[in-house]
């Protein structure tokens, strides 16, 4: 059902907690499924120099967050805004109809924090 990468993601996330302000900080929620992503990114000279991530969901939101927190480092405030649903599924290697509700949730987030 799930890619190994997406299992990978979810097993194994990188860049988990809370980063200390001066780091951005977003929470958005999926008001269907109920799933929590929480993002923070340390931006400096307009460059994301770390992020971190919590998730209180399903094995594909948790992996979504993963992914995304490790994709942003190095990138823009634009770069990160501009990330699609379908870009993050392709860094989890696919995901199941009934789970692409991961990937619009942590597009929330990237957009949400770039505001």
């Amino acid at each position: 059902m799930y890619s190994t990468t997406l299992l990978r993601y979810f097993r194994e996330p990188k860049c988990v907690g809370v980063l200390p302000s001066p780091a951005r900080q977003v929470e958005v929620t999926n008001p269907i499924c109920g799933d929590i992503l929480r993002l923070s990114a340390l931006v400096e000279n307009g460059q994301i120099v770390n992020t971190a991530f919590q998730a209180k969901g399903c094995t594909a939101s948790i992996a979504a967050g993963a992914a995304l927190s490790e994709w942003a480092i190095g990138k823009t405030l634009p770069e990160l805004a501009a990330i699609t649903a379908a870009q993050l599924e392709a860094l989890l290697d696919g995901l199941p109809n009934e789970s692409k509700h991961a990937a619009a949730l942590a597009v929330d987030a990237a957009k949400a924090i770039s505001a």
